[in-house]
């Protein structure tokens, strides 16, 4: 069900919060004053939860909250003691509640217990405290026994958060919750033409509602269910049960603090909130329904047989929250959008291939006599131009008019794409109540006030709060840049190398006595130098994401907001670099410092640089391409679906067979504790893998026109396996909330930018677009109607006794079979014997100023088309505005009501009072 967010008027919602709701940000000395008689709802309890203090044991027991059962006196997992004192009994495998079948199971704790172990005693020291706390604050606990747990070794804490205590809470964290039906929707007549791709179970959504932050003082304003445990649905109760699990101490010291901790420090094993059930049923669900959101998300979302269908991105929020919504939602939302490039890249293809019988360039080539110069020094032999028949079929395929269209196409869409999600992401922030999180909700990392010492008085509420000072920040800064451009510079280096050993291995296989390698040199080196910087990205990755995680953890970014930006800027950084580099050189530079025959650039005193064919680097730059994107996209997709598998299949290895125990057994939460724990930043390498592939499709589109369709092909697979991991192998995340994409659509924004100068460069300066113009329309026999000479014409001539002594083939026999004294190149240079022999011609210096201005000329078009096209879509529907409108009537509305009501209750009572007064008066008399 989707929420509309109401806002509260900056005056009431401050005098609200003074009078009614404790500030998440208190300073810790008067946070250490609690009440002698604190209650479930106390002001200073709920201070020195979110201050980080520790509550002693004493005040608890001033609570009624009795301590925690010693663990081995506590029930088993299958088989306890009956609440009501009749006995042993048997509890359901998938139970989602405690043992009295009433209060909900909103998070549980598991840990192993090593008996002989001298730091076991501490940690249990630990754990009792923590628990303490956590019971203080008003969670219940249930306990559960290694004995009958399927690996015979873990113990397992239920939490369960009663009802006033998620009204506290929710108070606390500005949870928006509903106060009317949304009387704006249109009516559906039932008119519509059925739609295969919408989803049934659409139909039957919960209609949308107004929100407002909840008020415990106001609370008979808002829709509260006769069964008031529903007005939570479980992603909110697991995110304020958590939201006390990171705040809570577990020692004396105010930074020992938090599940984190708790975790690391190997004190629990796992925490995690439970799913809904199993996510498969034994019954048909157009028979017997759907068991629970987890099974119906499974069969409606996570099948690969549901490819085609929308996503169910409101059941998708409520089940795994806002965060991960948003990522589905975005990466539908660019799926769909790719559908477009997708069909007019194959068109260009297509194209390309129909025309092939019309280019007149690759028909010269193919039906040429011309004897080439030798590819390397030595040991290459003179070769026949019409050995490249093949390639240069191949590069009009990808290099032809339609190409030119294509880039401006991907320019403009990339355009459309960013300004269409702006206005899509407008709609979920406000039907999610995301708007405003960032700023007003979002709180900082305990991990945050837990470090740092220095506190400041908050600017805009006039509290204490932990504080970072510049001083203390920009040396942080500072390390963390000489890291990343360490680690920037180490990728250089791997591309570096890459490039050596194209230089060397190309030499290697035309030197080869095998004519099958000798004669593909040129594509063997391409292929396996591509595979070999695949690899060598790869493993720089892994390596690189740990110095990512340590630096972010050094600066200490204050909210997780400005955690995962930190985070994700430097990885894309690193990883923008790993990915384009080596894209970059080919597009760019490979070739540019060849040199000439006779006056030949050398690497090493041995070896020349790599060079281009005679149709140019556009075929190397199309597999490169290729290889990278394709090569990737597979192996993230393996490793998401196998991987998860491999796993939960490990952690299940040892556990008891489960045909020889009873099913009840083998419960929920030792099921959700066997699969793969959800990673701390889940989504960040999700949303990574998408954007460098938005970089392929976008950075080098006029090089690879197929790009959006392997890109398409791929997101349609990437949705539903990612549905898969997160339904199926993945332990139920923590619902966490976002207000948009972050930090990632300014990437995006500026690899689109970056596109349009990099798609304008591979048509001006690396294909062969710029140079066949100014030959048709300068340089043809008939001007602007036939390329015919093209070929003839864009090769130099050679005189071979001016060859260096190092680059004189051993071989001097031509493909005709007698002795060459002249070899033709590519290059606009004057021939031999000329005055300026093997000078640049005039031919050159009108390509160069060609290719010059069709850069400019694009980019300056492209950009101008681009900023009319930003400036004409608004940022936000102007459906929305309507509903704004109904939400401040309706929040005017409620706050006059409540004083209104206030206001009669006054009167009421002033009227009673003067009543008893007059009586008392009048007896008196």
């Amino acid at each position: 069900m989707r929420k509309k967010s109401v806002r509260f008027s900056e005056s009431e919602d401050a005098e609200m919060r003074d009078n009614d709701s404790p500030n998440l940000n208190i300073p810790d000395d008067s946070a250490e004053r609690l009440s002698d008689t604190s209650t479930a709802g106390d002001d200073q309890s709920e201070r020195k939860l979110l201050a980080g203090q520790k509550v002693s044991e004493d005040t608890e027991g001033q609570n009624g909250r009795g301590r925690k059962p010693s663990s081995d006196m506590v029930a088993p997992g299958g088989v306890g003691s009956d609440p009501a004192g009749n006995g042993l009994y048997k509890q359901n495998k998938d139970t989602l509640f405690f043992r009295d079948n009433k209060r909900r199971i909103d998070y549980v704790l598991a840990y192993e217990k090593n008996d002989d172990s001298k730091s076991e005693e501490k940690k249990q020291q630990k754990r009792e405290c923590y628990e303490e706390n956590l019971r203080y604050e008003g969670l219940e606990l249930e306990y559960e026994d290694r004995e009958l747990s399927q690996d015979g070794k873990t113990f397992y804490v239920k939490i369960h958060a009663p009802f006033d205590v998620l009204c506290k809470y929710a108070e606390l964290l500005c949870i928006k919750m509903p106060i009317a039906y949304n009387d704006l929707e249109e009516e559906d007549d039932g008119r519509q033409c059925p739609n295969p791709m919408r989803l049934e179970i659409e139909e039957d959504d919960d209609r949308d509602v107004f929100t407002a932050p909840f008020m415990r003082n106001r609370m008979k304003k808002f829709m509260i269910p006769q069964k008031k445990e529903e007005f939570f649905h479980h992603a909110v109760r697991s995110r304020i049960v958590y939201t006390i699990l990171e705040r809570c101490r577990y020692e004396d010291d105010k930074r020992k603090i938090g599940i984190k901790k708790m975790l690391n420090n190997g004190s629990y094993s796992a925490a995690y909130p439970l799913h809904d059930g199993p996510y498969k049923s034994e019954h048909s669900k157009l028979t017997h329904g759907y068991k629970n959101d987890r099974h119906l998300l499974f069969e409606e979302w996570a099948r690969l047989g549901k490819w085609y269908k929308y996503q169910p991105l409101d059941k998708i929020r409520q089940y795994f929250g806002e965060k991960i919504g948003l990522y589905f939602a975005w990466l539908g939302f660019y799926t769909n959008t790719l559908i477009a490039p997708a069909i007019v890249g194959f068109i260009c293809i297509l194209y390309g291939a129909i025309s092939l019988g019309q280019d007149l360039t690759s028909q010269e080539i193919c039906g040429s006599n011309i004897t080439m110069c030798p590819l390397c020094d030595q040991r290459c032999k003179y070769w026949p131009l019409d050995n490249q028949c093949r390639y240069s079929q191949a590069s009009h395929v990808i290099d032809n008019p339609a190409t030119v269209f294509f880039a401006i196409f991907m320019a403009l869409w990339a355009t459309m794409f960013l300004e269409f999600w702006k206005r899509k992401q407008a709609v979920i922030s406000y039907d999610w109540d995301l708007v405003g999180f960032e700023d007003e909700e979002e709180r900082p990392r305990p991990e945050f006030e837990s470090k740092v010492s220095t506190h400041r008085i908050n600017p805009v509420n006039k509290l204490e709060e932990a504080f970072l000072p510049f001083y203390n920040k920009v040396p942080r800064l500072i390390w963390a840049g000489l890291v990343v451009l360490f680690m920037v510079t180490l990728v250089l280096a791997a591309v570096f190398a890459v490039i050596v050993y194209r230089i060397v291995i190309v030499v290697v296989f035309y030197r080869s006595d095998l004519g099958l390698i000798s004669e593909r040199a040129k594509l063997a080196t391409s292929a396996t130098a591509a595979l070999l910087n695949l690899v060598a990205i790869m493993i720089l990755n892994k390596m690189y994401e740990r110095v990512c995680y340590w630096l972010t953890d050094m600066e200490l970014p204050r909210t997780q907001t400005e955690y995962e930006d930190s985070f994700t800027f430097k990885m894309f950084l690193f990883q923008s670099v790993n990915y384009y580099a080596s894209i970059f050189y080919i597009a760019f530079f490979k070739g540019s410092f060849v040199g000439r025959p006779g006056d030949y650039n050398y690497f090493l005193n041995e070896y020349r640089p790599d060079e281009c064919d005679v149709g140019g680097c556009l075929i190397d730059l199309c597999l490169q391409l290729a290889i990278i994107m394709v090569g990737k996209q597979a192996y993230n997709n393996f490793m998401e679906l196998i991987f998860p598998k491999l796993k939960n299949w490990w952690s299940r290895r040892g556990n008891v067979d489960q045909d020889a125990v009873p099913s009840q057994a083998y419960t929920r939460w030792e099921q959700d504790c066997d699969l793969v724990p959800v990673p701390i930043m889940a989504l960040f390498p999700e949303y990574l893998e998408m954007v460098i592939q938005f970089g392929f499709v976008t950075l080098f589109v006029a090089a690879f026109p197929l790009a959006p369709l392997f890109a398409l092909i791929n997101n349609i697979l990437e949705i539903r396996l990612d549905a898969y991991k997160f339904v199926t192998q993945y332990r139920r995340p923590m619902a966490a909330r976002a207000q948009d994409i972050g930090v990632w659509y300014n990437i995006l924004d500026v690899l689109a930018k970056i596109a349009v100068v990099s798609n304008a460069f591979v048509i001006g300066y690396t294909s062969n677009f710029i140079p066949r113009l100014v030959y048709l329309y300068g340089y043809s026999p008939e001007p602007g109607v036939s390329m015919r000479g093209y070929v003839e014409d864009s090769l130099a001539y050679f005189n071979v006794s001016d060859f260096q002594t190092l680059s004189i083939p051993d071989d001097k026999i031509g493909p005709d079979g007698n002795n060459v004294t002249i070899c033709r190149y590519q290059a606009y240079r004057h021939p031999p014997g000329h005055p300026n022999e093997y000078e640049y011609t005039l031919h050159f210096w009108h390509t160069f100023a060609a290719r010059f201005v069709f850069i400019v000329l694009f980019e300056h078009i492209v950009f101008l088309i681009k900023n009319i096209l930003a400036y004409l879509i608004p940022d936000v529907p102007h459906d929305l505005h309507d509903l704004i409108k109904r939400e401040q009537y309706l929040t005017t509305e409620m706050f006059f009501s409540n004083e209104k009501d206030l206001q009669q209750s006054m009167d009421q009572l002033h009227h009673d009072t003067d009543g008893t007064r007059h009586r008392h008066a009048h007896h008196h008399e």
